[in-house]
């Protein structure tokens, strides 16, 4: 891993618990946390984390993530189609739920992806995400630890 690596969020559909999380461990690990999305974005005051505002418009964020990251970074995102891209760039991708998204497992979380979105143009109710939940919050704590331990360890 690249001691170098740093952290971006998909902002705009982010849950405030997981950027929290974030937060704090850009303070506490001193490693970059950026945020982008189309709306303005409110961050602590910190040298660790900032706050990107692109225009408005269909992927323009995922856009922009994809064009900066670098191998090894770690994308924050729900879309599984920016999550594909970003691992296409040897970096690694989590959702805020803790699943983590890397080569081996994203082929078929497009597939399931493609498949619901296909079930919803025939009008099948897919009834979307289930609630956000404690337990979610704690999954991505959790994966979000052990993959600041693989950049601490790349540190030494």
């Amino acid at each position: 891993m690249n001691a170098n690596a740093q952290i971006w969020v998909d902002a705009d559909a982010c849950p405030v618990a997981i950027k929290d999380i974030l937060f704090r461990a850009a303070e506490r690990e001193q490693i970059p946390v950026t945020l982008v999305a189309n709306q303005y974005l409110r961050t602590p005051p910190s040298r660790f984390i900032r706050a990107m505002q692109v225009p408005g418009g269909f992927d323009v964020a995922d856009n922009e993530i994809v064009l900066r990251v670098a191998a090894d970074d770690l994308v924050v995102t729900q879309d599984i189609p920016l999550a594909a891209l970003v691992i296409g760039k040897g970096a690694l991708a989590i959702d805020p739920r803790g699943e983590l998204h890397t080569p081996e497992t994203i082929a078929q979380r497009l597939t399931m992806r493609n498949f619901m979105d296909e079930l919803r143009g025939s009008g099948v109710d897919t009834r979307g995400h289930a609630p956000f939940h404690a337990r979610d919050k704690q999954a991505f704590a959790n994966q979000l630890d052990r993959w600041l331990t693989q950049r601490r360890q790349a540190r030494r």
